[in-house]
């Protein structure tokens, strides 16, 4: 029902609004238990993801940090080569 949520905190480029809207989003689902509302919940998910997005982009402005920013595809491809070793992932052979 739902992906992992990833680190959103120093990237460069930063996180994209899309980026910290989906995060919202895949919580607000995992959180409700559903990943589509029904008509009766609409508003109040819809109002939920909006307030998270807000309150994670306030976060994501003001944490401070000294490490250098992390690079997207090298974090990637760590990360696909963690789900290798433990074998969530198959390699084309």
């Amino acid at each position: 029902m739902c992906r992992n949520i990833h680190t959103l905190h120093n990237f460069e480029p930063a996180a994209t609004s899309d980026e910290v809207h989906a995060a919202a989003l895949q919580y607000v689902r995992k959180i409700a238990g559903t990943t589509k509302p029904s008509k009766a919940n609409q508003e109040a998910f819809d109002r939920a993801v909006a307030a998270i997005a807000h309150a994670t982009q306030h976060l994501l402005e003001d944490l401070v940090t000294t490490a250098p920013p992390k690079n997207r595809e090298a974090e990637a491809a760590k990360a696909r080569e963690r789900a290798v070793r433990s074998g969530r992932y198959a390699t084309a052979s």
